[in-house]
């Protein structure tokens, strides 16, 4: 018997597994579907949706948070023969319009604090399904289950649908305009699902959790898209201040994260070790700190631990770091992932050194996702492994990453010419990256082509890379814009991190989080300064952030300074920012300007 070529097909072969057990769940498990339940709620949302005239070739919008109910209202849409994508929560009216236009969706399910935005955004729209309460010119989920007609042949229709069929849209972030519909089809998701599984093992009852925005492709493919081909338990995460509570709840087997959000966990675990009281703690988790560091040094520089190293190793592995990884949750890994951007090498290694080796992963939602990945038994730190297997590749002559197979997408909805600038007629897609790929097939992402800093004496420099290094040293930095093309040396506007200002605020006794107040805080400017002095030690005497300024401000994704999947927008914030810029740049140091701690001159 043949492998399922299409989600649906996937799907109902995975809930016929184990009917009884639980597929989606809340935190804490108050809210749960079991998959016997999960596969009748499917077969009745296709139902009401074919009811609607809605079927193949249609598409369906989802907007709501983190939730239960998502599951089964998404995979009864495929299961009609829909289109069904995600929009992002925090989507302007405007913005909306846009999207829906694009689209074509003449259906959108959303929670109810939505409507009135979804009717601003001046696209028809047929039908608004709420999933959490009334709003009058809405249905309820039930309203649309009930319209089901009772000839309708759900076997017939869900295996109507083809492998070419486009099983999802996936909005493009638009650093540089508007953002642009990805059309993925069944056949490049299952051909990604069992690449992916094939070097990242994933077995039926393994558990994740979903806290990233399920417009964002990661999610869909981490959570959703698993889940269908290979019968994952979700946890849903609808708040992302809940992420650490949910991973102790859940304890997950499989788990992936964005950089920032391991930067954190290491923030976590650090500011926790460094506010212990108890002498004798301090000193046992010091030296298992110390321990850890070791081993993450020797893993960075690509050499062996000798076998004292690696006894000591255990030793501190038995008496604390296995607790510390209890502490966070993440005691019964198989695997973990970082992707979305680069990841600083000192991250991964803090937690390699901790006994969680993370596989550092690359893609974009023009290869459905992720097309490369290191497996942990076989990570080098610093490289996004090898592509996935059934994948090729080639540079082109000015460095861009070309792939080419199964998992390019089909085009950029009703964008014809864009989509002959990525995908050229041999097939291959030109990525935008700036990739190096050693003998052995590790791939190093440098940087986006377009985004390389070129200063005043023709040094080619990534201003990603400048910036990784530089957050790892401090997690009081939430975004960091570096600033170097044409110039005669680099300089830096930096951002707080918004979550890290109340609690920094508390432990130094501030009386004012604000993000104006914390910019103009001698103290937080020291700790910066020396942070960036820190980073610069890692980075190249050209590279290196000679002046810094603190805007008072936080960034808010999707906003005109970083994206919705946290991208920077350089453009914009050169052009929205060119005072504080040229100040940098001023031949004294003026007010507001800082300079790294180490009092470096330009």
């Amino acid at each position: 018997m043949s492998e399922p070529n299409t989600s649906c097909a996937a799907f109902q072969a995975v809930a016929a597994i184990d009917p009884g057990a639980v597929a989606v769940r809340s935190i804490g498990g108050t809210q749960s579907l079991t998959w016997g339940e999960y596969a009748q709620q499917v077969r009745a949302v296709a139902g009401g949706l074919a009811a609607l005239g809605i079927g193949r070739g249609d598409t369906v919008a989802l907007m709501m948070s983190n939730r239960v109910e998502f599951y089964p209202l998404e995979v009864g849409a495929q299961h009609a023969g829909a289109t069904s994508f995600s929009v992002y929560n925090t989507l302007s009216p405007e913005q909306l319009g846009y999207v829906f236009a694009n689209a074509g969706n003449r259906i959108v399910f959303c929670e109810a604090d939505f409507v009135d935005r979804i009717r601003a955004a001046g696209v028809p729209i047929e039908t608004i399904v709420c999933v959490d309460r009334a709003v009058p010119g809405t249905l309820s989920v039930a309203q649309l289950t009930s319209l089901a007609r009772s000839d309708f042949d759900f076997e017939a229709t869900w295996g109507a649908v083809d492998p070419a069929d486009i099983v999802t849209l996936c909005y493009t972030s638009g650093t540089t305009g508007n953002p642009k519909g990805v059309e993925i089809t069944h056949a490049s998701l299952a051909f990604e699902c069992r690449a992916y599984a094939s070097v990242m093992p994933i077995e039926f009852g393994d558990r994740i959790t979903s806290y990233l925005p399920t417009a964002h492709m990661a999610d869909r493919v981490t959570a959703l898209y698993l889940q269908e081909f290979f019968g994952t338990q979700i946890t849903v995460v609808p708040d992302r201040t809940q992420l650490p509570a949910a991973l102790v709840d859940v304890r997950p087997t499989i788990w992936g994260a964005v950089p920032r959000v391991w930067e954190k966990l290491k923030a976590g675990v650090e500011f926790a070790v460094a506010a212990e009281t108890d002498p004798a703690r301090k000193a046992a988790l010091d030296w298992a700190l110390e321990v850890a560091g070791r081993k993450a040094a020797a893993q960075l520089a690509g050499a062996p631990l000798d076998d004292a190293q690696a006894a000591e190793w255990a030793k501190a592995d038995a008496l604390v770091l296995s607790g510390l990884r209890a502490k966070l949750g993440l005691d019964q890994l198989k695997w973990a992932l970082s992707g979305a951007a680069p990841i600083p090498a000192q991250t991964l290694g803090f937690f390699f050194g901790l006994g969680i080796p993370i596989s550092e992963v690359w893609g974009m939602s023009e290869l459905t996702c992720v097309a490369s990945v290191s497996p942990p038994q076989l990570a080098r730190l610093g490289t996004v492994g090898t592509l996935l297997p059934g994948l090729e590749s080639r540079i082109a002559p000015d460095g861009e990453f070309l792939v080419r197979g199964p998992l390019l997408m089909r085009a950029y909805r009703k964008e014809p010419d864009k989509t002959a600038e990525a995908l050229d007629a041999d097939g291959w897609l030109h990525t935008g990256d700036i990739i190096t790929e050693d003998e052995h097939g590790y791939l190093r992402v440098v940087d986006r082509k377009k985004e390389l800093i070129i200063n005043a004496a023709g040094k080619n420099m990534s201003p990603a890379n400048i910036e990784n290094t530089l957050k790892a040293s401090t997690p009081l930095i939430g975004a960091l814009a570096t600033i170097g093309d044409a110039r005669s040396y680099n300089t830096a506007l930096i951002v707080l991190d918004a979550e890290s200002a109340q609690p920094y605020a508390a432990h130094h006794d501030l009386p004012d989080a604000s993000a104006a107040a914390l910019a103009a805080d001698k103290g937080v400017i020291a700790d910066i300064a020396a942070g960036i002095a820190a980073g610069n030690a890692h980075l190249s005497r050209v590279e290196q952030i000679k002046r810094f300024t603190i805007l008072p401000t936080f960034w808010e994704p999707g906003g005109d300074e970083i994206t919705l999947t946290m991208k920077l927008r350089r453009t914009p914030i050169a052009r929205k920012y060119a005072g504080e810029i040229e100040r940098m740049y001023s031949p004294e140091l003026a007010e507001g300007v800082h300079e790294p701690a180490a009092g470096a001159h330009p």
